[in-house]
Order: structure tokens, then sequence, then C-alpha cells
């Protein structure tokens, strides 16, 4: 029987094999970095650094060795270039910080790195985190000599997905097993879904965000991207925790064992389907995928509850109003003056701060600090922010109105599968309302995932989204495992 391809492996299945010593940490480092340079057309990695990799990887061999590795020792891992890191480049996508390199990793990154992971490299995102397609970012990827989208691998005229459509793409095309993400709004859910992949988007506050570049902090929370849910059970595991002395925000609970249920029964497990995720702006496409994978549940011992989120469309002008709001105060600090990008010819200190924002920020990014400024300013906030705060709040309070009658809550992360590369150019508002399905749980705090759940036109994949309740990923993950040993969406692939 011939042996997989490694690139073919799942986390858990090259975690075993490097475990096993049937492959060294550098064998496995080599074969992804020569796969990421011979696929640089996707635009998928915005920074390499080889010699830092392969020292990681020799150290990881060491300590497989000695019996001492942690539980991912020696699985290449890639992080999306919204984290900062010691070795390489850490941008945000943006030209404010081209050539910024930190003196430190993020929590994120340095937690996988004591599991054992080898950092392939930085992932392509949109500037700052803000965009739905990965059209937004403003640093060259490798092999480019200038800014580039990137490209789905299922269809190269058609976008991945964003924020972290880099990480989408780095783990639908093989080039890594294991990638993170950010998700703000959907920014994990939306580009898995299109790309084919799995992703969580944990709790707020499970997964540190220091060291994670800011866009909108009651907001921004790290997740893993893979090929299966087992390999983001391990992931999870691995990257959360409590980290109070560096975040503010992040919970005081200890780290999980996420991969502890992964084969519980579904009998009697209790599926919320939503009215107003199934209304007239889904496509026929997606709904068929999503229908799809609700059957199986039903064959699987669960039982479809209908629910009902009443507030959904409100959640739409609630994040444009939030998050641009926390984007225009965190965004501030990129100034010119301790780091960063710096106009070159300026009068005085108020010019230069013009001239350095006009020229560092893209057109959404800064797009969503005059809507931020709008919003927070004298006049405005009461009629603007203070009521998007207590619709905010309404919007929580439907899940656990909803969460009284069913465990877990399904439907679609989009309406629609990924559309072509430049289609919503002229109108950002149409990216904004595909977040229609993801936003409610981003708003609400809560854990999301995205399933592989079929194709649509043009032979696109189609995600199902699962929300829990506070604190529920394990039920979650092991309602996705158990969709996955019962389908094969996840396994394809489009190279």
């Amino acid at each position: 029987m011939t042996q997989p391809a490694l690139h073919d492996l799942g986390v858990a299945q090259l975690a075993t094999e490097l475990r096993e010593r049937r492959v060294s940490a550098v064998e496995v480092a080599q074969h992804f970095l020569a796969r990421a340079k011979n696929h640089q057309h996707l635009g998928a990695f915005v920074a390499l650094n080889e010699d830092a990799t392969l020292a990681q990887a020799r150290a990881a061999d060491a300590q497989l060795a000695a019996g001492t590795g942690g539980p991912l020792a020696g699985l290449p891992i890639a992080h999306k270039d919204i984290f900062v890191t010691r070795d390489f480049p850490s941008t945000a996508g943006s030209k404010m910080l081209a050539g910024y390199q930190s003196p430190f990793d993020a929590t994120v990154v340095a937690r996988l790195a004591q599991a054992g992971c080898v950092t392939l490299g930085k992932l392509n995102c949109d500037e700052f985190a803000m965009g739905s397609a990965n059209e937004n970012s403003a640093v060259a990827p490798v092999g480019f000599d200038a800014p580039a989208p990137v490209r789905n691998p299922w269809d190269t005229t058609r976008i991945p997905g964003g924020s972290s459509g880099g990480s989408a793409v780095a783990v639908a095309a093989r080039l890594a097993p294991a990638v993170t993400g950010t998700d703000t709004g959907g920014s994990i859910r939306q580009p898995a879904s299109f790309c084919g992949i799995t992703g969580i988007k944990p709790t707020y506050g499970r997964a540190s965000r220091y060291g994670m570049i800011a866009f909108a902090s009651s907001l921004d929370q790290a997740g893993p991207m893979a090929r299966s849910a087992e390999d983001c059970a391990l992931l999870l595991s691995a990257l959360c925790g409590p980290d109070p002395d560096r975040d503010s925000t992040s919970l005081d609970m200890p780290a999980e064992d996420y991969s502890r249920s992964l084969n519980d029964p579904l009998d009697g497990l209790r599926i919320g389907i939503p009215a107003e995720f199934f209304g007239e702006g889904l496509a026929p496409d997606v709904r068929a995928a999503v229908d799809g994978a609700l059957k199986e549940y039903e064959k699987l011992g669960a039982k479809l509850v209908p629910i009902s989120l009443p507030r959904t469309e409100l959640s739409i002008p609630v994040y444009y109003i939030i998050a641009p709001a926390e984007a225009s105060s965190n965004l501030s600090r990129f100034d010119g003056v301790k780091f960063g990008h710096r106009a070159k010819d300026y009068g005085d200190l108020l010019d230069m701060y013009k001239k350095t924002r006009a020229e560092g920020f893209g057109d959404e990014v800064k797009r969503r600090i005059m809507i931020g400024a709008y919003v927070l300013s004298h006049g405005y906030y009461d009629a603007y922010y203070l009521q998007a705060q207590k619709i905010r709040r309404m919007i929580a309070d439907d899940f656990q109105s909803a969460f009284k009658e069913c465990d877990l809550i399904a439907g679609p992360v989009a309406p629609t599968v990924a559309w072509k590369l430049g289609e919503h150019g002229s109108d950002p508002l149409a990216d904004y309302l595909a977040d229609i399905f993801t936003l409610p749980a981003s708003l609400a705090g809560l854990p999301g995932m995205s399933v592989p759940a079929g194709f649509g036109e043009g032979g696109m994949p189609v995600g199902l989204q699962l929300i829990g309740n506070y604190f529920s990923e394990a039920r979650l993950l092991n309602a996705a495992h158990r969709l996955q040993q019962a389908t094969d969406f996840h396994l394809r692939s489009p190279l």
C-alpha cells in the first residue's frame, strides 16, 4: 500500500508519524517549505524564513529523540500576519507596518511553540484584518513584487474569503497542515467555508489576544484552522488558556483537552435551526449543501429543532458601528512616532501625522476609521454607539433564549459560495452583507465553527456553521467530528 504524501496527512496523523520517528521534523519542514515555494501563485504566504524554520525543526527533533517533545512536536504551522513573531516580519497586511520585526511572540504563537510546533512562515490577510475577501492586503506575497490578492485554490479566479484568507488557502492547498486565524466578525469561519476546511472561533476570552495586532478589542479572537475537527481540537487545546498578566480580557479558566469527547454519540443532541438563517438571501446551492449536512445529523441521532434569532438582521449595522469605533481607537497608535511607517516630507508634527496615516493606511482601513470616529463623536455617541451596544446585548439574549430549546445551533456560514475576485470592488456594502450569518455569534462572544458540508455552484466548497453556548467548544468539535466521520468533504483537495 502506497504511503500518503506528507502534505496529505492531517495534524493528528503527522504528529503520530513524528512521535514514532517515521519521519523527522526537518524532513517535514523542508517538504512544506518546498510546497509553499511551488505554489506562490496563490499568494498565501507573505514571509518565509527557512533558516529559522529549520532551526526550530532541528530543536523539535532533539526533543523527540529525548522523549521530551510536546504533543505537537515537529508539527509545521503558519501564522496569520496579525500575530507578532520574533523571527518573521509582522505587518498586519499593511504598509503602515512594512518591515516591522517584533521583539516578542504573541501568546498564541508562543503556546503553540511550547507544544512543539515549527513555524513555516506568515500568511496573507486583509489589512488589519478588515475585509471579507482578502483583497485588501497592502503587502506583496512571497514571489510577488507588489501587493496581490490571495487566490482560492478551488478556482483561482475567486476570493478565498477574509480576513484569514491566506490561512484558509494554506490549509486547503496543503501548504501547511495547520494555521492560526483570527475572527472578529467571521474571519475564521467564512474563509474556512469558502476554501473547504475546518475552522473554529472559541468563546471570547479563551485565547489570549496579547501580541495580536488589534482591530476591535471586544470582538477579536484567535483560533485554529485545519483540515478536520480532530485537528482543530488538538490545536485549540494547545493555544487556549488564561493569560492574566498580559491580556485583561483573558478568562481565568484552565486549558482543556478539547479532543476528550470527540467520539461521543449524538443521540438526543438538539440542533437549533434559526428561521432567519434560511431566508430569501440564501443561495439555493448553499441551502442544498447545508440541508444535506443536517440530514446526516438526523441519521446520527440528532434532533432538529426550529428556533428564532429575531435580531439577526440588526447584527450588520450593530457590528459596523461597534467594530469601526474600536478600530478608530486602536489604530490611533499608528502615527509615525514610535514605530511603523513615517512620511518622508512633512512640515510640522500635525502634518507628519496626517501624511503618515494617509500614506500608511489603505482605503478600507480609512473607511472604517472614519466611520468609527464619526459614531464616537460628540452628538452621535448616544445615537449610534450606545444604541448599538444595547442591541448587542439583545442579540446575546436571543441566543440564550434559543439555547433553552437546543444544544447547538446550525446554519450556513455565508449566503453564497466564494465570489469572483474584484466582484465587490466598487461596493464594500456587498462584502459587509455577506457576514450576516457570522456576525451574531461574534457580537455575543459565542464559540462558532465552519465544517465542510459539500459543494455548490462552480464546484466551490460550502461550509456548515455550528454555534454553541459559552465554553461549549468540546461539544462543537464532537458534533463536527461525527459529521466528518460520516462524510468525506474535509478530505477533498483542490490540488
